[in-house]
């Protein structure tokens, strides 16, 4: 499914597009089948846990947050400027973690686009839009990253993550220096544009900070509240979860409806995008339950042997994010992050596991962590925002390199050494 991912779409863009889901349920049902033919009840459950714990409120709060930042506009007469762009680029960042990678992407994308029409070389703040703010600017709390998430509801508490702040700091520092000597020394040589039609600088849609707001709160007020556990299934599940899945959804549809539709026109509004990662995202959560069954039974579990060779937090972060580079983050950081509950605690229930591995051992979960929203930006699969921002550059008429291309000429001069020197300041 992995090679389908980052293969398909590159190759045969028509067929991806016509087919994606056929390709995710192939290889969902081809995973799903035997396993339940041959195991029965423990295996229908496993997958059913993993849809109904980890997949739907995942789904529902990348939907939630998708839908909301497409009801805000954000329109102005901003020329960009190398400066200009590396502030816009730093306020995105800082958004990333309030309203979520995929929101501050997809609402700060176009106006950059709009500001950056006149300029000859526009790749480059794209390229950098990519490594902060569709990346690593989600850093510092569950509402960030979908990974981030994935470990909040498995016991990781939700201001636990502001401990990746140094590393986040110092990332997006250098990064944004970079930019900005890069493209200072580009727009030096490049010929003035027509800015076109200026238009005041406005904010329409504000209502949907109020619907931020409340998703916030429910993801807080939902990793505090202990209402009991209901049934469905076979799978238990707390109601705290169930009403914060349910209220953020609300939120959503609260944002649909109050919306003027005409700011959603202009934005370039569709479902497009988020369907294309729902439908992936089912076939890969499906595919990836018995690995993270197998990584999870620990040392005496039939991968016991790649648990004794990932021992460091610096091994967690590299082998987090290389998986993370070439398959989206989420599953990612399930994967290691089950590989060290197993490690330390195998067998162990997954609540109580957690809690023991960030209190014990934090080191360990800070490398996962950082390694899989990190490495989201060494490719254009690593992170679900990455796809949406590449599309719509492309439409704006941006050159976008293409995959092996943003590989080779961004990420590894790039991100390569940053990579290497935050592991020697922090993941060693």
């Amino acid at each position: 499914m992995l090679v389908s991912m980052a293969v398909i779409p590159l190759a045969a863009p028509g067929f991806w597009r016509e087919h994606f889901g056929k390709v995710s349920a192939f290889w969902g049902f081809l995973t799903f089948a035997p396993l339940a033919a041959l195991y029965g009840g423990p295996a229908l459950e496993s997958f059913m846990a993993m849809l109904l714990r980890e997949y739907l409120p995942f789904i529902i709060l990348l939907g939630a947050l998708y839908a909301i930042s497409g009801g805000i506009l954000i329109t102005g007469n901003a020329r960009g400027t190398p400066g200009g762009n590396a502030a816009m680029l730093l306020a995105g960042t800082l958004l990333a973690s309030v309203m979520g990678t995929t929101g501050a992407a997809m609402l700060l994308i176009r106006p950059l686009l709009r500001a950056n029409a006149h300029r000859e070389n526009r790749t480059l703040v794209v390229v950098f839009f990519i490594f902060l703010v569709a990346n690593m600017g989600g850093a510092l709390t569950p509402l960030g990253d979908p990974p981030l998430f994935l470990g909040y509801l498995m016991g990781v508490p939700f201001f636990w993550t502001l401990r990746l702040l140094p590393p986040m700091l110092l990332a997006a520092g250098l990064l944004t220096g970079v930019y900005y000597l890069a493209d200072r020394l580009v727009y030096r040589y490049e010929r003035p544009g027509d800015a076109g039609q200026k238009r005041s600088f406005r904010i329409r849609g504000a209502q949907n900070f109020v619907f931020l707001l409340v998703v916030t709160g429910a993801l807080i007020a939902g990793g505090h509240m202990r209402l009991g556990r209901v049934g469905f299934l076979g799978v238990q599940r707390e109601v705290s979860g169930i009403a914060r899945d349910l209220l953020i959804f609300l939120m959503a549809l609260c944002s649909m409806f109050f919306t003027p539709r005409d700011i959603r026109a202009e934005n370039g509004f569709t479902w497009f995008p988020l369907k294309e990662v729902a439908m992936i995202f089912a076939g890969l959560f499906v595919c990836m339950t018995p690995c993270l069954d197998i990584l999870q039974a620990g040392p005496s579990g039939r991968l016991g042997f790649l648990l004794g060779a990932v021992n460091r937090p610096s091994h967690y972060f590299w082998a987090t994010g290389a998986l993370s580079s070439f398959l989206d983050n989420a599953p990612s950081y399930l994967a290691f992050f089950k590989m060290a509950l197993g490690s330390f605690y195998p067998g162990m229930e997954g609540g109580r596991a957690a809690g023991l591995l960030i209190k014990q051992h934090p080191a360990y979960l800070e490398a996962i962590s950082a390694g899989a929203v990190f490495f989201g930006a060494f490719t254009y699969v690593g992170n679900a925002p990455n796809f949406m921002v590449l599309s719509l550059a492309r439409e704006s008429g941006v050159r976008m390199p293409g995959f092996l291309g943003y590989m080779i000429k961004c990420s590894l001069l790039v991100l390569l050494p940053l990579f290497i020197l935050e592991t020697l300041i922090f993941f060693r």
